[in-house]
């Protein structure tokens, strides 16, 4: 009997010894996270004139990499097209202000959702434009392709003689704001607080009306993964409790955010 459960600890160890192993092989597979990012949309994520990639969501990328003792690589890619360039393995993961639909849902895995901003309409300063289909029919609002944004407008407005107009990129859909091509701009809230506004070109320009709140819009923002990733969103998502619970995910957001961008319980 002693020899029997002798072998039976050596068994019980081995065992043990095995998992640990395949538990290290699991986490030491991921020495790097390729994310792609679209940098045409600040605070998220910009270019300074020398062409270095800055912002809340590289910060937040960086962080997570240095929480997972894992290389970040950043790879620029046009936001309406990142989900198809994520399934064909360009990148590992979008972070890059994706919002968790349940249309994205069926073509992409999401880790947790990590922040929240809202979406709201931008027009000139005394236009009276309002979010509704009956404010702007007859105008041109412009949004970015692939966002929430888009499908909320073209689904709830459009249909209502709302000509909405898609760009390749926020810089595009800015600049015809500025020229007058476009009345209103359907864009993230604190994008447009932070970026366009507060810059000389924003100047004549607000946030018009109230926030838009919808399931088509979703319940937050988080980072894309392809479906079956399951090591790598199991990594993102602890390195992310890890963030928040020493502090850094709040040092982070305050370097961009007036307000609580966290999502709430």
């Amino acid at each position: 009997m002693a020899h029997s459960r002798f072998t039976a600890r050596l068994r019980n160890t081995a065992a043990l010894a095995l998992l640990a192993g395949c538990a290290f092989g699991a986490q030491a597979k991921i020495d790097q996270v390729r994310f792609a990012v679209d940098p045409t949309y600040p605070p998220f994520e910009s270019k300074t004139p020398q062409g270095k990639l800055v912002g809340f969501d590289i910060d937040l990328g960086n962080a997570l990499c240095a929480q997972m003792q894992a290389k970040c690589i950043w790879v620029e890619s046009q936001f309406d097209g990142m989900i198809p360039a994520l399934k064909a393995r360009k990148f590992d993961a979008i972070l890059s202000d994706m919002g968790v639909t349940e249309e994205r849902l069926k073509q992409i895995d999401f880790t947790e959702p990590m922040y929240d901003t809202h979406v709201q309409l931008i027009a000139r300063k005394g236009s009276g434009l309002l979010p509704t289909a009956e404010s702007l029919r007859g105008k041109n609002v412009g949004v970015e392709q692939g966002t929430v944004q888009e499908r909320y407008a073209r689904a709830k407005w459009q249909p209502h003689g709302v000509n909405v107009v898609p760009y390749g990129d926020q810089a595009q859909v800015e600049s015809d704001l500025i020229s007058g091509r476009l009345d209103a701009v359907f864009t993230d809230a604190a994008q447009a607080a932070i970026g366009f506004l507060k810059h000389p070109q924003g100047k004549d320009f607000a946030l018009a009306g109230p926030i838009v709140q919808d399931p088509l819009i979703g319940p937050g923002t988080a980072i894309g993964l392809r479906k079956g990733d399951t090591e790598l969103k199991a990594a993102l998502n602890g390195a992310f409790d890890e963030l928040k619970k020493n502090g850094t995910f709040d040092t982070i957001q305050k370097r961009y955010f007036a307000t609580d961008i966290s999502v709430q319980p």
